[in-house]
């Protein structure tokens, strides 16, 4: 694996490192050992599938709070997306900023979120779906997110009416 940080600090890129030969490849997803070895929190409790049917389709921005926040390790294996972080630790200095990145079942990137990161992504193919693993479990209690338009980030998205669900389109402005 190549473990890269992003610009902002404790997000990472993940680009496998494949073992080839006739019949196709092999590429480990995750490894306890080098996910140590970067510094990164590699326990993972949960591990979620999301389908998407239709291209436009935007999921988010979410996030947990603490004690329940949740880091990610995010992959599409279906189809491809235009996946979003956006830093919200309130410390930081890359609060509010925002990070996208396009990845796709044919170039095998993962995405490492940091807790206390709002994620969401869009779908740029019909029939995508989203693997993610979680460090902790679902708390609908501690759910929380922010709008995916929200003038506060002013995030470029290559959609400007995505199908997104009620909730996800009404969040408050945010205000920190």
């Amino acid at each position: 694996m190549v473990i890269t940080e992003t610009k902002l600090s404790g997000a990472f890129v993940i680009e496998l490192d494949y073992f080839e030969d006739e019949r196709g490849f092999f590429a480990p997803l995750w490894s306890h050992r080098e996910f140590s070895a970067a510094g990164l929190p590699a326990s993972f409790v949960e591990s979620n599938l999301s389908f998407n049917k239709n291209k436009g389709t935007l999921r988010g921005m979410h996030y947990q709070l603490p004690p329940h926040e949740q880091v990610k390790l995010v992959r599409c294996t279906r189809g491809s997306i235009y996946d979003v972080i956006i830093d919200l630790r309130q410390d930081s200095p890359t609060f509010k900023q925002w990070l996208a990145l396009e990845m796709s079942a044919d170039n095998h990137l993962m995405l490492y979120v940091p807790g206390e990161f709002a994620h969401g992504y869009l779908t740029l193919e019909d029939n995508t779906e989203v693997c993610y693993q979680t460090s902790s479990y679902y708390a609908p209690e501690h759910g929380r997110g922010v709008r995916w338009n929200d003038p506060a980030f002013n995030i470029s998205w290559p959609a400007d009416r995505p199908i997104i669900i009620d909730r996800d389109r009404d969040y408050e402005d945010f205000s920190a």
